[in-house]
């Protein structure tokens, strides 16, 4: 008796330091819902961060402001249909944007073979960047783990094949959120919604750019 208690114990110890190593091994987010995720508030100054784009080339988030305003766009990947209208929108209205001397980086957890097949798909003439080991989407605080069920259905319905396509097997997502950024590093404008329906438009951009 005394033996199969021992080993009951020993077993529910086991699970959870499993759990608290997996924990560890992808961070808190890996286990967030969406609507668990807040997103940086307007007013929040962002530290600098530099990733890799389709053409293998290194953007800087600091070096970009030197030259105005980013608007930082985050999507799912090149399977997402509503993502690729997105980023469609938008480079049908770069050229807007960019009169205003703004600059547009969309950013997703996809590996850089697959940047390119989104550039193919939505015709994007701006960067789009890999988000290696999900460290800008945690830094903007937009990134979630759908559940299982969800993965599945993401797979089975759209081809996403997160644990391939993505820096680890964590499966994560950003929420497709939209910040402006001034050329301080302050946030002066977000769309953030936990709806992956609910996009940006290029309107509400455009009205929302500094001067």
């Amino acid at each position: 008796m005394i033996k199969s208690m021992f080993k009951v114990s020993y077993v529910f110890a086991s699970l959870l330091l499993m759990s608290a190593w997996g924990s560890e091994a992808y961070g808190q987010s890996e286990f967030r819902t969406a609507e668990e995720a807040t997103g940086l508030e307007v007013g929040t100054y962002v530290s600098g961060f530099e990733a890799v784009d389709q053409h293998g080339d290194k953007f800087s988030l600091n070096e970009a402001l030197k030259s105005g305003p980013v608007v930082v766009v985050f999507y799912r990947g090149e399977w997402c249909p509503l993502c690729n209208n997105h980023l469609s929108q938008l480079q049908d209205s770069l050229s807007y944007v960019q009169k205003r001397g703004a600059n547009v980086v969309a950013i997703s957890p996809e590996k850089p073979e697959f940047l390119i097949q989104t550039a193919e798909k939505t015709r994007a003439g701006f960067s789009l960047l890999h988000d290696n080991d999900y460290r800008i989407s945690d830094l903007f605080d937009v990134s979630f783990r759908p559940s299982d069920r969800e993965i599945k259905g993401l797979k089975t319905m759209l081809g996403a094949d997160l644990k391939n396509a993505h820096s680890d097997q964590s499966q994560r997502l950003p929420i497709p959120a939209t910040f402006i950024i001034d050329r301080d590093g302050q946030i002066v404008w977000r769309h953030f919604d936990p709806d992956y329906r609910a996009r940006s438009n290029v309107s509400d951009i455009l009205d929302h750019l500094p001067e």
